[in-house]
């Protein structure tokens, strides 16, 4: 029995130890880890030697989907975690150590008491196949075929059907599998087997019940530990990480947040100026096309100007990609050209070290299709550009050209450690991480888009360089010198205000909008309501080409017709809006303060012209522009909406456009904070009196023209309906609610008097809502607003 046992036992170790000689033809990759790939059996096998040793474990997308919806675009970068091999027996583990929690000392005891406290992760566990002088094999295949990126998980997520990886369907990638000193890539064909809903698989996908996708996976040797993290200011305007140090005495903060950069250093530290031991390089993708491909490359190069200012030398570099290096190599800072089946975001990702927040790739993703928007844009804007040629694009090229310029700097500006500043646009266009609208003008009585967009990078973007990378001198602490970095900026009256505070619906910043130009916001409106005006007074079928269906010339139209839609945003958030800062104790910046009544009335009345049907009514004579839909041009997301069938509905663009002033202006939030500031300061503008306003302009209003008197009330009909929704809305306080019911009691006496169907029917809808409010369901009587974000450009993301 014994010499059975004996037998068994030296059987299997043999066994365990002869795992690769068992294989045919494989193929040996020589890297960071060595590893074989068995072509028979489509699998590959890695060699590991660093056992306990942490390394940066990263996931991306080869290739996408092509949908913006769907948001998995070709080059996405997936999470960055650090992990380590762990052996437990005969198996191998995965293990992602907890880094939100750590007890940054030299005592072991400490660090391994909150190591305990806190949960770690176990990505994988291996079978141990092989273990030969200290190196154990594992078949890795398994785990390079699952779904690291969540692809599955992303498309029942946004409800776009049930998906899993079909094994018999998938397969290793071999041609950008590859393996270096510091780092291995392996790729993967998956394919997801499922039933979609909706339409928007189908529209991309040749069979929408498999979708194939190749994801890439990467191993990466960590930095070393001589990068010297930098403290985070929240009106510095860098991204961050942060992370628990339970180490930290008790009187000092337990959370400890550090800025993300790329590391930099000085060739020679005395020097003013000098090289950098190891410049920034991107690279761009060399399936960009040209004109493209240069504008991509001069916009990157902007911040080079920003490196320049804080004494270093060819610091920041964009060059193409080498041929045969991969993008999503992680020794790669990469522009990518993105293609998608309709316009959409682009990003600037990064690979971070979590540990410390040194960047250690950044990746452009920009949208191919945004160029064609602002292309869009100047032909509908500019006076007839086809009347001599078809070939007549110059200016609009210009134009578009300048956007993906402005945008290369603005995604590389994500991936260098920056987040946005919606305030930069108030402060003469300071900062190319702004959402910059295109800016026209009418010069000579014709409208020119010469200064569309800024051509270099702003002084913001030199102090948030100046903040991340520049040097600390050797006598000043490091809290004084980012401090007076601040200062400048306030000197200088620039404004930092990101994201949440931006938006039209919840933000409340006078200052932080996106898409918006102009010092003054409210005048910038006027402005671009007259040349609004202007255009559409030139508007004809110059503004296309010869043979084109005039399905495409209303297409056009569109851009043109909610040209005021970002800047009636931003003034809409004068009202109830406020100023503040993301202030800190000693710092010279104002803390919050709510608008004067000078400014919100003057943003009220220009808000109001908004639902003038002067100002919105499709001219009479443009019409006749605007058939019904060609064959095979029918109509799409980006197209007007119509209540009339085939025909064009000429009240359906100014429902639509009265909908979306009306949806901003009557937010509850800001009607509470209305509601709020009168009762602290009887000369501000009250809820009261913004609703008797609006209600005088719109619904007491009676244009004499026919055609304007219908328009008028349509947009009418659209204030009752936003009213009821107010005194509706979950989100109204009683404040809110009571003064939107007197406000319907009166217009109710008002109504009594006035003959008309529709008044009647306005009349009888108030009296339906008062009377059984709780039965009130919010109608939808204006047809959707065309997609207007991202304007030529949820998302343009940081790291």
């Amino acid at each position: 029995m014994k010499k059975i046992l004996l037998l068994i036992v030296l059987f299997s170790q043999y066994t365990f130890s002869q795992f690769l000689e068992k294989k045919e033809d494989l193929k040996k990759y020589e890297g960071y880890f060595d590893f074989y790939y068995n072509p028979k059996a489509d699998e590959i096998y890695l060699e590991v030697d660093k056992i306990d040793s942490l390394f940066l474990y990263n996931h991306a997308l080869r290739s996408g989907v092509g949908s913006n919806d769907i948001g998995l675009d070709r080059g996405q970068l997936g999470g960055a975690s650090v992990v380590k091999f762990q052996r437990a027996g005969d198996k191998l583990l995965l293990v992602e150590p907890n880094q939100r929690y750590r007890a940054v000392t030299d005592n072991e005891l400490e660090k391994q008491s909150i190591e305990e406290a806190f949960a770690k992760s176990v990505i994988y566990g291996f079978e141990i196949k092989e273990e030969k002088d200290g190196k154990l094999i594992i078949d890795l295949t398994p785990f390079i075929m699952e779904d690291a990126h969540g692809v599955a998980q992303r498309l029942k997520r946004g409800n776009y059907g049930s998906y899993k990886v079909s094994q018999n369907k998938s397969a290793l990638q071999l041609d950008r599998t590859k393996a270096f000193p510091k780092n291995v890539e392996f790729e993967s064909l998956l394919t997801f087997e499922g039933s979609p809903q909706g339409g928007t698989v189908r529209s991309v996908v040749p069979d929408a019940a498999n979708i194939s996708v190749i994801q890439h996976y990467s191993f990466v040797e960590l930095p070393d530990d001589h990068y010297k993290k930098r403290i985070f200011d929240p009106r510095s305007g860098v991204n961050s990480i942060s992370y628990y140090d339970y180490a930290t005495p008790i009187y000092e903060p337990i959370l400890k947040r550090y800025i993300v950069r790329h590391r930099l250093e000085k060739k020679n530290p005395e020097a003013e100026v000098s090289e950098a031991v190891a410049p920034i390089i991107y690279y761009l993708d060399p399936g960009t096309p040209e004109p493209v491909r240069s504008a991509l490359l001069e916009g990157a190069s902007w911040w080079n100007q920003a490196y320049e200012s804080i004494g270093y030398k060819d610091a920041f570099q964009v060059k193409m990609l080498p041929e045969g290096a991969d993008p999503l190599d992680v020794r790669y800072n990469v522009i990518q050209w993105v293609h998608r089946s309709t316009r959409g975001w682009s990003y600037g990702a990064s690979v971070v070290d979590p540990r410390t927040g040194e960047i250690i790739k950044g990746h452009v993703s920009l949208g191919s299709l945004r160029i064609r928007q602002d292309f869009m844009i100047a032909q509908a804007l500019l006076n007839k550009p086809f009347a001599q040629s078809d070939e007549n694009n110059e200016k609009m090229m210009e134009m578009a050209i300048a956007r993906i310029r402005q945008l290369s700097a603005h995604e590389v500006g994500h991936t260098l450690g920056f987040a946005h500043n919606f305030a930069a646009s108030v402060s003469d266009r300071a900062s190319v991480m702004d959402y910059p609208h295109p800016q026209f003008s009418i010069e000579n009585g014709e409208i020119t888009a010469a200064n569309a967009y800024d051509t270099n990078i702003g002084e913001w973007d030199k102090l948030i360089v100046k903040y991340a990378y520049a040097d600390i001198p050797k006598d000043t602490s490091e809290r004084k010198y980012l401090n007076a970095v601040i200062q400048e900026a306030y000197d200088q009256g620039i404004q930092f205000i990101s994201d949440s505070d931006a938006r039209a619906q919840d933000g409340a910043h006078v200052n932080a909008h996106l898409w918006d130009n102009g010092n003054d916001v409210t005048e910038e409106l006027e402005n671009v309501l007259k040349i609004r005006e202007k255009a559409i007074e030139n508007f004809s079928e110059d503004n296309f080409r010869t043979n084109e269906p005039y399905s495409v010339l209303e297409d056009v139209f569109v851009p043109l017709y909610f040209f005021h839609r970002y800047q009636t945003e931003a003034v809409s958030k004068l009202v109830g809006g406020l100023d503040y800062n993301f202030a800190v104790k000693g710092g010279a910046e104002k803390v919050v303060e709510t608008l004067s009544p000078k400014r919100q009335k003057s943003a009220l009345d220009v808000l109001l012209q908004t639902l003038k049907a002067e100002t919105i009514a499709i001219p009479k004579e443009k019409l006749a522009l605007f058939p019904p839909r060609a064959f095979g041009y029918g109509r799409s997301r980006e197209s007007f909406k119509s209540n009339t069938g085939v025909a064009f509905d000429a009240l359906g663009g100014p429902a639509t456009a009265s909908d979306m002033t009306l949806g901003l202006l009557l937010n509850p939030e800001r009607m509470a904070r209305l509601a709020q500031q009168k009762s602290l300061d009887k000369k501000q503008l009250g809820l009261g009196d913004m609703l008797e306003k609006l209600i005088a302009e719109t619904i007491q209003y009676q244009p004499k023209d026919s055609y304007l008197l219908a328009v008028q009330q349509t947009i009418n009909y659209n204030v009752l309906q936003h009213l009821f929704n107010l005194a509706a809305s979950k989100k109204s306080t009683p404040l809110v609610k009571a003064e939107v019911y007197k406000q319907l009691a009166e217009l109710e006496d008002w109504l009594e008097e006035q003959d008309g169907a529709i008044y009647e029917q306005m009349l009888e809808e108030i009296e339906l809502f008062m009377d059984k409010p709780e039965e009130f369901e919010p109608m939808l009587a204006a047809p959707k607003i065309p997609d207007g974000s991202p304007i030529g450009s949820f998302m343009c993301t940081g790291f």
